[in-house]
């Protein structure tokens, strides 16, 4: 048997991992490894437009040995045809064919594509066998194109709407975007997979959404916040999570960062109590970075810190305010940061923190506040 020629049951194999698969390297690593496994190419590869560069095709997943991105040249005879292309080798790269991956609108999505450094003719089953391939996915692909563009509609939809609580509270101007850099940057160095990235990135634009529902008199308010004004300032977690609620495409991970990231790792934050482990990651994480962020901007009851004296105030708070894994990994990301800051002060400011689990708002009913 013709090893390029591919058996019903690996075909029905590749269609169901391709159709069920989340991500592009689920769905199509396994398409890869066939091609190289059943010809005599070097190398297999999918390639697909970024977003990012416009007019770039890098290389999604590889099996092999194959070029980084397609060559500018190959791109332009592979947007003028619908068949197999054969690219003969050159200093470049080495010997390819690649099918087209289209849009529905005939728009060039991708390349599949075999690689090889020797050159000869392509076979007949190796033309079918990618062919075939491509056909699978051409389907996978776009299905995963399609989410991926409404998941970047729904996030810039999440980050308008962070940015709208930002217009009104006019001093924390830029905060949303900061910590959810930074929160990001802390669930990567924890290698958090990339849907919870998504749930923590998505939380962390809206995590004080519910202040939209407070009085312009409370948060605008200059001093020390009374009993009954901390009290309503509180409500604005509940407020903020049953917001989020109304939006059925927030993962479970995303409405957790707003209903738990004033939580503390010794259970005396709120609205729960809850403590240690029982406080979800992601919230764990949001809460580190949101109080650095706090301490490094400047505020109407307060200085802007050096990032130096905010990390030494978080690190003095793990194992009580915060998760001391978290506080690890922050303390690895913000790196040269720090010992940049550290060069200008190394003064730690004095706070009486209550146990609100947020530095702004503690600075405001402790006795000292924050200078």
């Amino acid at each position: 048997m013709d090893q390029a020629l591919l058996p019903d049951i690996l075909t029905q194999h590749l269609t169901q991992v391709g159709l069920t698969a989340s991500s592009l390297s689920t769905a199509l690593r396994p398409v890869v490894k066939t091609l190289t496994a059943r010809t005599d190419a070097g190398g297999a590869a999918y390639y697909q437009l970024e977003e990012a560069a416009p007019g770039g095709y890098g290389a999604r997943v590889t099996d092999g040995a194959a070029p980084g991105v397609l060559p500018d040249a190959v791109l332009r005879d592979l947007r003028r045809t619908d068949d197999l292309l054969s690219v003969p080798g050159s200093t470049r790269h080495p010997d390819l064919l690649i099918a087209p991956i289209r849009e529905r609108d005939d728009a060039l999505l991708g390349a599949l594509l075999l690689a090889r450094d020797t050159y000869s003719d392509w076979t007949a089953s190796e033309r079918t066998l990618l062919h075939t391939l491509a056909g699978l996915v051409a389907l996978v692909a776009a299905r995963l194109h399609a989410e991926a563009r409404e998941r970047n509609a729904h996030e810039q939809a999440l980050r308008t709407l962070g940015l709208a609580l930002e217009a009104r509270d006019l001093e924390t101007f830029g905060h949303t975007d900061r910590v959810t850099q930074l929160a990001t940057q802390v669930g990567r160095a924890m290698r958090l997979p990339p849907d919870t990235l998504d749930a923590l990135r998505w939380g962390a634009y809206l995590h004080d959404i519910g202040k939209l529902t407070l009085p312009d008199d409370l948060l605008h308010h200059p001093g020390p916040l009374t009993p009954a004004m901390c009290e309503r300032m509180r409500e604005h977690v509940g407020e903020g999570l049953r917001i989020a609620q109304q939006l059925p495409f927030l993962p479970r991970e995303a409405l957790d960062v707003i209903a738990a990231h004033h939580e503390r790792w010794d259970g005396t934050g709120y609205p729960c109590g809850r403590s240690g482990a029982a406080i979800p990651l992601p919230a764990r994480i949001f809460a580190a970075c949101d109080v650095f962020d706090a301490l490094i901007s400047p505020r109407v009851y307060k200085p802007a810190w050096t990032a130096g004296d905010a990390l030494q105030f978080v690190q003095q708070g793990s194992g009580t305010h915060f998760d001391p894994q978290v506080v690890q990994a922050l303390t690895q990301v913000l790196g040269q940061r720090v010992i940049s800051s550290n060069d200008r002060s190394s003064n730690i400011h004095s706070v009486h923190e209550q146990p609100s689990g947020n530095v702004g708002h503690a600075a405001r009913t402790a006795p000292v506040r924050l200078r």
